[in-house]
């Protein structure tokens, strides 16, 4: 993959007054028109429609995401159908529910791919639900494109597996350098990082950064997924007195820093993985005061290119899109992008796969692309939180 310099970002999204549930965004209707680039037809001669499949966790501790998934997913393919289709062609997606199991998401890929009217499969959310499915998408010779699945070893499983969301290999040791080492200048850190394929190798790849800043690892602590008790683990890495403390997760990142905080203690903290959830500051409060994200993009209602997908969004589900719902409107793009270059020819599931080698979008957040392995490459944002809201402190790299 290239080398990621955290580039000059191109767009920064979407804040304003948001609402979030305990559980999950809400649902309502759509509205707002986007100023985004889609692919059409100009002559309005419809070809028929391309079904896509989307397997998302629209329930359980990621529902957040997966929901977010859902609103992306529809309001590109609204975009993309209203515009006269993808070369002509309609885009339908049908949606199932993975709640982020492994197992389940497999059962539904499988689904999918047994339905010869599905062209293509976005998702699922989780490395670990990625990887699983890509022994199913290899057989049945079908694209899995997730939108956020950044583990280094799941795109190169076969060349039907796709993901537009940036490669650990590369964030994850830029988090230990670039933002710990260098933004926030500690000498000493404690991690907690998800018992997962991705928790793993992410882990693996900050420390590699960690210890190229110099930075001391005072403990490294792992737990389960499902786990709602973290005070064990917490009072491990408490005791070893480290400056900050470094979370890698989702979906549990909220109750981790609050139950780090009503421990008594104040460490200097920072994570990756939840990017800038507004859900995240609902339930934390006053708690995630100065915690320190990191992401690839940040959308703004006040961007007049990302104002009118923030509307769509907040209308459908009653929050603010976070980067990994972005990822997921991308992923529909890059596959209209993909179909028009098809042309004349037959829209194939090979066909889809062999286009989407080469496909580039020009999207809110800079150029969407693939390196060799069909891993995705983006540029790199710090946020911080002040006053109950993110801040972008750096849009630029520190190496």
């Amino acid at each position: 993959m290239k080398k990621n310099f955290v580039k000059k970002v191109t767009a920064v999204l979407l804040a304003g007054t948001m609402v979030a549930s305990l559980v999950a965004c809400g649902s309502t209707s759509e509205s707002g028109n986007s100023a985004t680039e889609t692919t059409a037809v100009v002559d309005g001669t419809s070809k028929g429609t391309i079904k896509l499949g989307l397997v998302a966790p629209l329930t359980g501790v990621h529902a957040e995401y997966g929901q977010g998934f859902q609103a992306a997913t529809k309001i590109a393919a609204d975009e993309i159908n209203a515009a006269g289709g993808a070369n002509g062609y309609q885009l339908e997606i049908e949606v199932k529910d993975s709640a982020a199991d492994p197992k389940t998401s497999a059962d539904i890929v499988t689904q999918f791919c047994e339905d010869k009217d599905i062209k293509a499969i976005i998702g699922d959310f989780t490395s670990s639900a990625c990887m699983a499915d890509a022994p199913i998408v290899d057989q049945y010779q079908t694209v899995l494109l997730s939108p956020t699945a950044s583990n280094p070893d799941y795109a190169p499983m076969s060349e039907y597996c796709f993901s537009v969301m940036y490669n650990q290999s590369n964030m994850a040791p830029w988090v230990g350098k670039s933002v710990i080492g260098k933004y926030m200048g500690v000498k000493s850190v404690a991690v907690m990082y998800l018992n997962t394929d991705w928790g793993i190798s992410t882990n693996e790849y900050l420390l590699k950064g960690l210890e190229e800043a110099g930075v001391e690892v005072l403990a490294d602590e792992t737990y389960e997924e499902n786990e709602t008790d973290f005070s064990s683990v917490i009072a491990k890495l408490k005791a070893s007195n480290a400056e900050a403390v470094c979370i890698l997760d989702q979906g549990n990142v909220p109750t981790i820093i609050n139950q780090i905080k009503s421990s008594g203690w104040n460490p200097l903290l920072v994570t990756q993985g939840p990017g800038a959830s507004q859900q995240l500051l609902n339930l934390c409060g006053e708690n995630a005061e100065d915690l320190i994200i990191t992401d690839s993009s940040y959308i703004t209602e006040d961007n007049p290119a990302t104002k009118d997908f923030y509307q769509k969004f907040y209308a459908i589900n009653q929050c603010a899109p976070t980067d990994h719902s972005l990822c997921a409107y991308n992923t529909v793009q890059m596959l209209a992008k993909a179909i028009v270059s098809i042309g004349d020819g037959e829209v194939t599931r090979e066909s889809i796969k062999d286009a989407l080698k080469t496909t580039s979008y020009d999207g809110m957040a800079g150029t969407v692309q693939f390196d060799e392995n069909g891993g995705g490459v983006r540029q790199f944002l710090i946020l911080g939180v002040e006053d109950g809201k993110y801040v972008v402190k750096e849009d630029y790299g520190f190496e």
